[in-house]
């Protein structure tokens, strides 16, 4: 069976082999969104084609849409030109049950794929003529934090941004910059108002998109290079929004046993690329069930009924307080812990990591004992059971293959907010102790011990990509197991940066234990796994 628009007429081959086609006409439902589009996505990587082309097949298989997703991605190009167009924008959904059921789904809600490339005329063109369609109501996004980011990692702005500064709209080389150019093209065809929706899983994104597009326009019409009626045009919600939204589901890269299944179901043509940029991709993504869109109701032109997908629209404030719940509390701080133990402990599935009764005490009392007392409740969504589920069905998801090794990457980025915050709320509590935080203090002096690249069997492993390495390793250069004698002295400038564990650990009372876990951990090979059995009993 063939992944394309002609293996798709052999309905029954498919049927047969358990899988879940489109209700809708296709060829209509492309001819209808090419002429009046109402949502454009930028980003076609994994989360896109597992979760938003998903959702508005939902919508176009329940009738409550005729018009599609048109997806353009900005970065890397050979994912449109060696996957999107050799299968006629089709892929293949895999959703991987924590019970173990397997679901596939073609996935046919996009209509079409573009390359968002100033230097492709014919593609730019089209485009600018969707950015220029009335029915437009949404532009959306999943380019990575790192995608509105004007300026390198010294603060400096990027070549390609400072060139479109000085050049303006017409042919652009950055991705913010093209973005513009085609908000330009919205504006000057009419002023036509439109949401422009980060889905990025990082906080405030709508803002991060605001400040990089506004930018851009405030540098164009400052250089006379734009109207400046345009900077207001932008800056007035009526006309362009940028709701916040927090965006939750897991998308792995393409797992060889999901290739393997669908291989054995007679799918043809199965093999992921790797591009030139190192994006692995391939014609089916697999993805846990469990999925969260919280999205900001601000939407001046209308917007699909995706409600009726399972979104949740709502405020500002209580987007921001899932956030909060989430990454403060109920997920990414469990998955922090795992990863850095899990990497010390020697396991490469985050999954198997919640067999060990000792890793899922810890994690369980993370969550339960020391972050729900102080969790920011948004009201929508219950703490309580959203936890419950990252616990009992996400985490130990074996159908998922996530590793420590990967959420290991730029912790010291992450620390602040998934720690910092709580223990910020347990020092303004009049109920609550800093001192009574156990575990949290565990997993910071677990992360030191990580940072000696040494396993807890004293066999060196290689660190995850972050960019403060090079600045943390010399605090634990030369320290070996049952050797870290001077680690006080050696570690307290470390342990009084407030960038990197949210708090100066010394004011707020917890240095202390994290020097002593710290030295426990490192006494001999074998003491990660008792220290952690001695304080989750």
């Amino acid at each position: 069976m063939q992944l394309n628009n002609s293996g798709l007429m052999d309905t029954a081959s498919f049927q047969r082999a358990g899988y879940r086609l489109p209700s809708f006409d296709r060829k209509a439902m492309t001819e209808k969104t090419l002429v009046a589009p109402a949502w454009i996505h930028f980003g076609a990587g994994n989360i896109f084609r597992a979760f938003q082309a998903n959702l508005m097949q939902s919508l176009l298989d329940e009738g409550l849409s005729d018009t599609g997703l048109i997806v353009a991605e900005g970065f890397d190009y050979e994912i449109v030109k060696k996957m999107y167009r050799p299968h006629d924008d089709l892929s293949i959904l895999v959703t991987l049950k924590a019970d173990g059921q397997i679901e596939k789904t073609v996935i046919g809600s996009i209509a079409r794929s573009l390359i968002l490339d100033s230097n492709d005329l014919p593609e730019y063109e089209e485009l600018k003529k969707i950015f220029r369609s009335p029915s437009l109501q949404m532009a959306s996004f999943t380019i990575t934090e790192k995608g509105y980011s004007l300026v390198d990692g010294k603060g400096q702005l990027l070549p390609s941004v400072e060139k479109d500064f000085s050049k303006g709209s017409a042919q652009p080389e950055s991705y913010i910059g093209k973005l513009t150019s085609l908000v330009y093209e919205r504006f000057s065809a009419g002023k036509l108002p439109l949401a422009l929706v980060s889905m990025d899983n990082c906080s405030h994104n709508g803002s991060k998109l605001y400040e990089a597009v506004h930018s851009f326009a405030k540098r164009w019409c400052e250089n006379g290079l734009a109207d400046p009626a345009f900077l207001s045009y932008l800056e007035d919600p009526a006309s362009v929004s940028f709701p916040w939204s927090m965006i939750d589901k897991i998308t792995p890269r393409p797992d060889p046993k999901v290739e393997a299944l669908l291989m054995a179901d007679g799918i043809e043509d199965l093999s992921p690329v790797i591009t030139g940029k190192n994006t692995y991709v391939a014609p089916f993504v697999n993805a846990e069930e469990c999925e969260y869109l919280v999205i900001e109701d601000l939407f001046p032109n209308g917007r699909p009924p995706l409600e009726k997908a399972g979104v949740i629209f709502t405020d500002r404030e209580t987007v921001n307080k899932v956030e909060k719940m989430k990454v403060c509390t109920c997920l990414n701080p469990l998955h922090t812990a795992l990863a850095i133990f899990g990497c010390l402990l020697g396991y490469t599935l985050i999954s198997e990591e919640m067999k060990n009764p000792v890793l899922k005490a810890l994690v369980e009392k993370i969550g339960y004992q020391e972050g729900l007392p102080v969790v920011v409740d948004p009201g929508i969504i219950r703490p309580a059971d959203f936890l419950a589920e990252v616990l009992n069905v996400r985490i130990p998801n074996p159908f998922m293959p996530d590793t420590p090794q990967r959420i290991a990457t730029d912790t010291s980025q992450k620390l602040p907010i998934r720690f910092g915050e709580t223990i910020k709320a347990y020092e303004a509590s009049d109920t609550l102790q800093v001192s009574d935080l156990v575990l949290i203090p565990l997993v910071f002096a677990g992360w030191l011990r990580y940072l000696m690249g040494i396993d807890d069997l004293g066999r060196p492993f290689e660190k995850s990509p972050d960019p403060l390495l090079d600045t943390l390793t010399p605090y634990v250069e030369g320290f070996s197991l049952g050797h870290v004698a001077d680690a006080k002295e050696r570690l307290q400038p470390l342990l009084k940066r407030s960038d990197i564990f949210g708090v100066d650990l010394y004011e707020c009372g917890l240095a202390e234990k994290v020097l002593l876990h710290f030295e426990e951990m490192t006494a001999q090979p074998g003491a990660v796994a008792k220290t952690l059995e001695k304080y989750t009993n």
